[in-house]
């Protein structure tokens, strides 16, 4: 590494700002542990955010619905006492073990810690759209051309293409399909196929809007594009290897789902089973002392991939890492209820009971 950059040195660093990393900052946090925290999306959420933000989640402890932003939200704020510090849109390229035990991380903008642990959080790895094998159509990515709908108000009154089967395909043709303040000037969904992989219920309402003429439904794949002046002005829809439509579009949004790929953390000297990293149940900890995976990045018998077990592993990962930060501290089980420690590290009032 090189020298001429200080690095900063901490008790703990987590790869991966989904739901499972945030709450492992509190899980940290309560024990005192100090911790930075790094993304490779330029946002906290995860696939919570990337795949659902608007969906509904049923299944976290005493929260009988919340939506994937609202989670994220919840977990962001549940965890500001803390001051964790983020680092977004950046990737974890370097890990190096130190001859003291603490380790070297690097990071994609060159971003240098000293850490005494490590959290791997990361969900199923980074995320990194499919994409539309059309040759030279690439050059339209973020243009006219998208994988992801950062802003709705941009398609608002444009011609759109939408490609896919699943669930955000659905709800995004439906979403600017129906009146309102984004509502598209066309929408015409592609996909090979007459069947999905969404929600039966979008599928329903999708082929009411066809048949009420409020949206089109193609069958193939985007083969070919036009250009006027440089701009994207229409795609050609093939079938059974014959073109069978010309589509004039502003826009082309394409959900074929994200494929996660590991990265450099596959180069760690990490024990790997199908891309998932081998842990402990006792500290959640590999094979690497120091080094711990929570959530669905890590595999072990009778492993679930439910964001409750993540948050289980993360507070048995914590105690976990205690030993590495605090070596000769002994350091107790303590109740948020009733720990006037824990409610000073919250900055809350200690509770009086009559």
């Amino acid at each position: 590494m090189n020298t001429a950059v200080t690095p900063i040195e901490t008790d703990a660093v987590i790869i991966g700002a989904g739901p499972v990393g945030l709450f492992q900052v509190f899980e940290l946090g309560l024990l005192e542990i100090k911790a930075h925290i790094i993304d490779s999306l330029a946002h906290a959420g995860g696939q919570c955010i990337e795949l659902y933000p608007d969906k509904p989640i049923y299944d976290i402890p005493a929260v009988p619905v919340c939506t994937g932003r609202e989670l994220t939200e919840s977990l962001l704020k549940q965890i500001e006492p803390f001051k964790a510090t983020f680092h977004l849109g950046e990737e974890v390229s370097v890990v190096h073990k130190r001859d003291d035990g603490r380790f070297d991380v690097q990071t994609s903008r060159d971003t240098r810690l000293i850490a005494k642990t490590i959290f791997i959080a990361g969900g199923v790895g980074s995320f990194q759209p499919r994409t539309l094998k059309v040759e030279g159509l690439d050059k339209h990515r973020d243009k006219q051309l998208f994988y992801r709908v950062r802003d709705p108000a941009l398609f608002a009154g444009k011609r759109i293409v939408i490609c896919g089967g699943g669930d955000s395909a659905l709800d995004w043709a439906l979403n600017f399909a129906a009146p309102g303040p984004n509502q598209a000037g066309s929408v015409t969904l592609v996909h090979r196929r007459d069947g999905f992989r969404a929600a039966p219920a979008s599928v329903a309402r999708m082929h009411e809007f066809a048949a009420a003429g409020q949206m089109k439904f193609q069958i193939g794949e985007v083969t070919a594009f036009e250009e006027n002046n440089g701009l994207l002005s229409a795609v050609t829809v093939s079938h059974a290897g014959q073109p069978v439509a010309t589509l004039p579009c502003d826009a082309v949004l394409a959900f074929f789902g994200l494929s996660p790929r590991l990265g450099p953390i596959a180069n760690w000297g990490l024990n790997i089973e199908r891309k998932q990293i081998l842990v402990d149940t006792e500290r959640f900890e590999t094979n690497v002392k120091g080094i711990f995976a929570v959530g669905d990045v890590n595999t072990y018998p009778g492993k679930k991939k439910l964001i409750l077990s993540g948050f289980h592993e993360c507070a048995l990962a914590a105690f976990g890492a205690a030993s590495y930060v605090f070596p000769d501290k002994r350091i107790a089980l303590q109740y948020t209820t009733t720990s006037p420690k824990l409610h000073k590290v919250l900055g809350v009032e200690t509770p009086v009971f009559d």
